[in-house]
């Protein structure tokens, strides 16, 4: 016969070996009181319920601990916000006393979870009948980077998204995007129309001369190959500058 499983595991805590039995009726004490407290008011209401940092206790309740608050709270001091903590990069989060690699494979699980659900969004749709969840999408992606990103959407001849790539990690103020290798890359994948995208992590997102300049001539290079240039995106924190927009496309 099956061993009945014990209340306080139907309740979702993972009761070891010696450890006391909770009788029914009862809140469990200190830490594992406040983590099925937080659980039920999230289940509840929501993510409008809970603070950044009780969010990212949430987050962080699936790693054995003590107390898990005084690290989400720590984390949030140290990166602003919940969204901070989760694109830092894995040698910043290490800095924070009590973060080792089962919190940094977590945080970095859940942002990838996110950019996954947000790419998904406009998959499946031509990109351009679709630009604010395109938008929110490169958001979620770049806004919060420490060195700028160039990345390219290359589209097909219905505005669908054929490939979304990386070209190049650069500085604090300069990443790489060369007008040839783009080319090539969009008629190797029988691409019809480019977006070219990359943030500032100044989080300013006003085109630079330099922007304006590598547009141009990415531009007058697909061009020539019968590609449309449809978009060049500057991703700041918290804002999005679209070229055609502007007027500069």
């Amino acid at each position: 016969m099956a061993k009945q499983r014990g209340s306080s595991e139907a309740q979702g805590l993972f009761v070891k070996a010696g450890a006391p039995v909770i009788p029914d009726g009862e809140a469990p004490p200190g830490h594992l009181g406040h983590r099925a407290r937080l659980r039920a008011r999230f289940l509840k209401g929501g993510v409008e319920a809970v603070a950044d940092y009780e969010l990212l206790e949430l987050l962080l309740f699936a790693i054995p601990r003590l107390d898990t608050k005084p690290l989400a709270k720590a984390l949030i001091a140290r990166f602003g916000s919940f969204a901070g903590v989760l694109v830092a990069p894995p040698e910043a989060l290490r800095t924070v006393p009590g973060v080792g690699e089962a919190v940094v494979v977590a945080l970095k699980v859940a942002h990838a979870a996110a950019l996954k659900l947000a790419s998904a969004e406009v998959r499946d749709a031509p990109v351009l009948d679709a630009w604010g969840k395109l938008i929110n999408y490169l958001h979620a992606a770049l806004a919060r980077e420490p060195v700028e990103h160039a990345r390219v959407l290359y589209l097909d001849a219905k505005n669908r998204l054929k490939a979304d790539e990386a070209h190049g990690r650069g500085t604090v103020n300069h990443a790489p995007l060369y007008p040839r290798e783009i080319v090539r890359r969009a008629l190797e994948l029988q691409a019809t129309g480019l977006i070219l995208v990359h943030n500032h992590p100044s989080g300013d997102p006003t085109p630079s001369r330099a922007d304006i300049e590598l547009t141009r001539e990415m531009r007058e290079a697909a061009a020539f190959f019968g590609i449309t240039l449809h978009d060049h995106v500057i991703v700041g924190n918290g804002c999005v500058v679209s070229f055609r927009q502007l007027g500069l496309l």
